[in-house]
């Protein structure tokens, strides 16, 4: 293989990749607490690639994910059980593979009283139990720092945790995150919003436009592979024909 046909290879193999995140982020537009995700790349130095020893050749090379941290736009539901995080922490709930985050609050309550993921995940609060209401409360208030209230008293308080890296922390299933880092305290101006919820932080019409970038961008590399195997093709008909 020519030089060429290598580097528009690593090319069409970075930009495939780069189309897979962000078709997920458009996938992901309306799920609340989404973090939209951008490919890192980095320049790669081969040799010779059949040209001459020498020569160096530079290749595209997708070296991971990087996910956007920033908050998503809050909007109110009306529900008593949903609850927004205001700043930077995350939710731990408890998954039988073990604790994992999340920044989405829309809770529910199961048939036990416990504050629940629509999978069924315990939400836990101070120390890492899980919240239960008590049988027949009403009137279930949460305060900005986490404490919950009903009309039979208190009830436990949400847990807000963070971590030093937002990067340390890895998808997992449904919407959850999972790292081996140890959880820390929020920050002290953290808050917790009773009766919101975060959006995802992608915005369609961003990430639909790269999408259509980078369409054209794959087809582009595409069409110098064609044209290169056509000039190959030719080029080994002719000396052929000489020979």
């Amino acid at each position: 293989m020519s030089a060429t046909t290598y580097i528009a290879l690593s090319s069409q193999m970075a930009l495939r990749r780069q189309l897979d995140i962000v078709a997920n982020n458009v996938a992901n537009a309306s799920t609340p607490a989404f973090k939209g995700e951008r490919m890192i790349f980095a320049e790669y130095l081969g040799g010779g690639g059949g040209v001459s020893g020498e020569q160096r050749l530079s290749f595209v090379h997708d070296i991971g994910t990087e996910r956007d941290a920033r908050q998503g736009a809050l909007t109110q539901t009306g529900n008593s059980l949903d609850v927004a995080i205001q700043g930077d922490g995350y939710f731990t709930v408890q998954t039988p593979l073990g604790p994992r985050y999340t920044r989405n609050g829309r809770w529910q309550m199961d048939a036990q009283g416990q504050l629940v993921t629509p999978q069924g995940y315990a939400l836990l609060g101070d120390g890492n139990q899980p919240i239960q209401i008590p049988q027949g409360a009403a009137d279930v208030a949460i305060g900005r720092d986490g404490t919950i209230t009903t009309s039979q008293g208190p009830a436990g308080r949400v847990a807000v945790v963070g971590f030093g890296s937002e990067q340390a922390l890895r998808p997992a299933a449904n919407g959850l995150y999972v790292t081996d880092a140890q959880p820390q305290a929020a920050p002290a101006d953290t808050s917790v919003i009773q009766g919101m919820i975060e959006e995802s932080n992608v915005q369609p019409i961003v990430e639909i436009t790269r999408m259509m970038s980078l369409s054209r961008s794959f087809n582009f590399a595409k069409e110098m592979l064609d044209g290169e195997s056509d000039r190959t093709k030719s080029a080994i008909d002719k000396l052929g024909k000489v020979a």
